[in-house]
């Protein structure tokens, strides 16, 4: 019988000389994991038996060969929505919540009323490359009014789509991000992508959990990353309204050259780069000019 904080701390030395980025969380939500508890209950355990703690070390032994965390615990969590996550898509980052957020915002029919002060429409939604399915979820979710759209063109990652999106109000295509929904030309409100965007020449510098795991059609875009993005440009600039609003995530060293794409074009106006939690760039915004 061992007492958690032992095998957490143990755990944690071990994935910490494997190289995992936080090892001490990723120690805690496996032992959770195994005992099916909180991380707040995992307090009142006083001691893990011998069954649950070679289950654990079985699970530990896997994460120090860098298989994704949530690839063993099948979960994810992206803002306030739980996902099933496991080979073949990608898994959603924190940072992609910003993103998300942002969709929300912008989304979020409260300045769209009638002269009675009711809501007058539900704003379209699009998530492009939806890949789990996270952001899709988490705009219906948090903004319940709106119409959302999902595309994925990975098989395997349109049947996790699936499985997270069921039972949910939200119109899930399988196809390429960029040449689906023609049906909704020219009346969309607002799109959100995650679009891959790591140039081919970075591959040394990508962490192991994500390549070596994540679904490549996911990560690279051409020699300098920005290939999605300049279809995504040219693809929203016809699915979007007038005075609609783009989203899109790109890499930290994009900060400049990413919205450069939209405003090279001159469709668009208030073309805006955000920074994330760390103060790195992370996504543009822009407006489909009238």
């Amino acid at each position: 019988m061992s007492r958690p904080r032992d095998l957490i701390a143990a755990a944690a030395g071990r994935l910490a000389g494997a190289g995992v980025e936080s090892p001490q969380s990723d120690a805690t939500e496996l032992l959770t994991h195994v005992l099916k508890v909180t991380r707040s209950q995992l307090t009142l355990v006083d001691e893990i038996d011998a069954a649950a703690e070679a289950e654990y070390e079985a699970l530990v032994a896997q994460r120090a060969t860098r298989i994704p965390l949530q690839h063993l615990t099948g979960v994810a969590y992206f803002r306030h929505v739980e996902l099933q996550v496991g080979p073949g898509v990608f898994i959603p980052r924190p940072e992609t919540e910003l993103l998300a957020g942002w969709a929300i915002d912008a989304a979020d029919p409260a300045g769209r009323v009638d002269a009675e002060g009711g809501v007058s429409r539900s704003p379209i939604v699009l998530d492009l490359c939806t890949g789990s399915g996270a952001i899709a979820k988490a705009v219906k979710d948090e903004c319940p009014a709106a119409e959302v759209h999902a595309v994925e063109l990975s098989v395997d990652a349109f049947a996790w789509a699936e499985k997270n999106l069921a039972g949910i109000d939200v119109d899930l295509r399988q196809g390429d991000a960029f040449k689906a929904f023609d049906d909704l030309v020219g009346t969309v409100d607002v799109i959100a992508c995650n679009p891959p965007y790591i140039p081919l020449e970075a591959w040394e510098s990508v962490a192991l959990e994500a390549r070596d795991h994540d679904p490549q059609i996911a990560l690279f875009s051409g020699q300098d990353g920005l290939d999605a993005i300049r279809l995504l440009e040219l693809r929203a600039a016809e699915l979007l309204r007038p005075g609609g609003v783009v989203g899109v995530e790109h890499a930290d060293a994009q900060g400049e050259s990413a919205p450069e794409v939209f405003r090279a074009t001159g469709r668009w106006s208030d073309v805006r780069d955000h920074k994330d939690l760390a103060g790195r760039a992370r996504f543009l915004t822009a407006r489909l000019r009238g």
